[in-house]
């Protein structure tokens, strides 16, 4: 097959997810020439699962959160064999965002200092604090609704809009934490209660994971890409990285990908990775050269270690009364950290963060293949019953603290490959003796708060394959290269023209949702990166 040159790039970002949307608005922005290559497309918000009468049927197929159940044509398959969780993602403008609940809380103070404070793990470069001012401008662009003074944060957290509503399920779990004596705060949602640029106010569907028809949730196509393109910045959708490219000096010049079954070249001065943390360290370890035989940036031998997924458990409460379950948002009505950091009396390390919704649907809350109904009690005057439930629920869930060992890690399997032909990941994911240990203690406290809450009957749910789409650590950041991929800056040590700004530079997980976390490091070394570029100029 013959490749075709086309014109350089200062800048090539690979992903079009949330880290790439803002990587690619800063430099824009900046006024240099930056072009993002993305494997999937464009999604319509018409198509949405959401816009159906049957959505929740709609949302198994096509709109599946794992890649192989999916198996769309921009997917590429996952090697899963030798994992405990299936890992979810999504490939199109906006990333997982796609499908993401739109949670928005902030890593916390002691996520940056795990080895000063537990003696466990790697402290990172960085403090919470150095990210503070790109938390605030990020969540101030998309309009992230929240409340004022969570004690569980430093002084100065102010999100810019008002917090979405408690209703009747929010305040039920309030009431039950207050008894129990736990921390609780409204949650924070990148969802916008008033009107936000291309962001619409949230009406409260509740079907945020299946795609908002309102057009309220910041999932990043609408987010940040309209401003991103309008600033400048070329989007090449259907564009499949096959390997980025380096010179004689072993510096990156540019990447291979495939478009419409045409291999081509993309010259740039600069990569930068945005692909997530099993997509990144894919591309890395497929980017071998004389310079770096053992893949790009990997001198350390970390890329593709020390992965950390967040293992999801949940508890779904029913409740005589009607909660207005069908009301979202989706994402957190309220969540607790109570359990995030590290008691002894506990037996395990770090812990976990909690958050209540709203649970929207009849199959996620009556014919749930959790509840194991037998037929007949799922029809005729049993029915009744079912949407009651339905109606009736609350649904605590917890992402539980990975911490990073080695051995969880990404390789590059010998025989699957995607539809052009490039060798699959192949994901090694086992649970630690900790991990297990905050599950169980954690599923038992969701128990806890629906039972002070008056659940009438409380399923909890162990394991939620598909959950929670939170890929870390696989090419982590830290001052010494021969134990990190990249500085603090996301440059790679070997390599200090390809940058990584997506979520596989964390050092250490916490157990909040990652994405505002990611999208405040993807401006910071956008920033930087913009700063280099312009001193060079001058």
């Amino acid at each position: 097959m013959a490749e075709t040159e086309i014109e350089q790039t200062e800048v090539v970002i690979v992903g079009a997810g949330p880290s790439g949307a803002i990587m690619a608005h800063t430099l824009a922005k900046a006024g240099i020439k930056v072009t993002c290559l993305e494997q999937g497309d464009w999604i319509s918000p018409a198509d949405y699962a959401a816009n159906f009468d049957m959505w929740e049927l709609v949302a198994r197929g096509h709109w599946a959160t794992e890649a192989n159940s999916r198996a769309n044509p921009a997917d590429y398959p996952l090697e899963l064999s030798e994992t405990d969780l299936p890992p979810s993602m999504y490939s199109a403008v906006g990333g997982s965002t796609i499908h993401f609940g739109a949670l928005w809380p902030r890593l916390t103070v002691s996520d940056f200092r795990v080895k000063t404070i537990d003696n466990i793990a790697d402290d990172w470069p960085i403090t919470y604090h150095d990210l503070v001012p790109y938390f605030d401008e990020v969540d101030n662009f998309i309009g992230v609704s929240g409340l004022e003074g969570d004690p569980a944060y430093p002084d100065g957290l102010a999100p810019p809009q008002p917090a979405h509503p408690l209703g009747k399920a929010g305040m039920r779990t309030a009431q039950a934490l207050n008894q129990l004596g736990w921390h609780w705060w409204p949650g924070a949602n990148a969802i916008p209660t008033q009107k936000n640029g291309e962001l619409a106010a949230c009406v409260r569907y509740g079907t945020c994971v299946q795609g908002c028809p309102q057009g309220a949730k910041a999932s990043f196509d609408l987010a940040y890409w309209p401003a991103a393109i309008a600033a400048g910045a070329k989007l090449i959708t259907g564009a499949r990285v096959s390997e980025i490219t380096t010179d004689e000096n072993g510096l990156a010049n540019g990447v291979n990908y495939f478009f419409k079954g045409q291999k081509k070249h993309l010259k740039s001065n600069y990569v930068v990775m945005c692909a997530n943390g099993i997509g990144t360290p894919r591309l890395l370890l497929l980017s071998k050269s004389d310079k770096h035989p053992n893949g790009l940036a990997n001198s350390s031998g970390l890329v593709g270690k020390n992965l950390m997924l967040h293992p999801n458990c949940c508890a779904l409460g029913y409740y005589e009364d009607d909660l207005e379950t069908w009301r979202g948002p989706l994402g957190a009505v309220i969540s607790s950290m109570e359990f995030y950091e590290t008691k002894e009396e506990n037996g395990f390390v770090r812990g976990a963060k909690l958050h209540a919704s709203t649970a929207p649907g009849l199959i996620l809350n009556g014919i749930d293949p959790h509840r194991l109904l037998p037929f007949d009690e799922l029809w005729g005057e049993a029915f009744h019953g079912v949407v009651k439930d339905a109606t009736s629920a609350i649904l605590w869930a917890a992402n539980i603290e990975d911490l990073p060992e080695e051995s969880n890690c990404v390789t590059l399997d010998d025989t699957l490959v995607d539809g052009d032909g490039i060798p699959c990941p192949k994901v090694n994911y086992r649970f630690s003796e900790n991990t297990l240990k905050i599950r169980e203690f954690t599923l038992q406290k969701m128990v806890d708060a629906h039972k002070m809450a008056g659940a009438k009957k409380v399923i909890p749910v162990l394991e939620m394959p598909g959950e929670p789409g939170h890929l870390l650590g696989t090419t982590r950041m830290g001052n010494d290269p021969n134990a990190s991929v990249v500085d603090s800056m996301g440059r790679a040590h070997d390599v200090p023209n390809l940058l990584i700004a997506d979520g596989s530079i964390f050092v250490t997980s916490g157990s909040a949702n990652p994405t505002s976390t990611i999208c405040a490091l993807a401006l910071r070394i956008g920033r930087n990166l913009v700063d280099v570029i312009q001193n060079q100029k001058t």
